[in-house]
């Protein structure tokens, strides 16, 4: 990982995990449900990525072991230097948006496919994007904090945007 500590050397990944640990301490699995939850509509984490950062951040002294806890699953505790490393990561040139969407990925090559793939492709994600619609506009909406209600916003209109381009492919 390099000197963590630098701004542009802590990825997002890692960046989230941090952020999350500093509401106490965490494992690995609950890591996953909190940035499932807190940022999973603007911000995927995969469980493989959360497993695979903990040791990195462990090794460069942003974390430390907790609790062992049930059937093996440890806990993690930000450090301070992991304290310090996700401010300096904050207050950096965040540099551009990467949207990595496999659903539009496929849209765009859907021409391949045959009419009815295409049809159970487009209506299995409205589907999905259909029930996590109201899941979003519930979480939006019980938020306070205005950044924090922003973001969950965002993620409301990103999935009515998804939706609409659903219909349009659709007609």
């Amino acid at each position: 990982m390099g000197n963590v500590t630098e701004p542009n050397t802590l990825n997002a990944t890692a960046a989230a995990l941090l952020g999350l640990l500093h509401e106490g301490p965490m494992t690995g699995g609950q890591l996953v449900a909190a940035a499932t939850e807190r940022f999973g509509g603007f911000f995927s984490v995969t469980r493989s990525q959360v497993y695979r950062e903990l040791p990195a951040l462990a090794d460069a002294g942003l974390l430390r072991l907790g609790k062992q806890g049930p059937r093996s699953s440890q806990q993690y505790v930000i450090t301070a230097a992991g304290k310090r490393a996700f401010k300096n990561w904050l207050a950096a040139e965040p540099g551009p948006d990467q949207l990595r969407s496999p659903l539009i990925l496929r849209l765009v090559h859907a021409g391949s496919l045959s009419p009815k793939q295409r049809v159970a492709l487009v209506d299995s994600a409205r589907a999905a994007y259909t029930a996590k619609l109201d899941e979003a506009k519930a979480a939006a909406k019980a938020l306070e904090d205005p950044y924090a209600k922003a973001a969950a916003d965002f993620t409301v209109a990103h999935i009515r945007a998804v939706l609409k381009l659903l219909d349009a492919v659709s007609k």
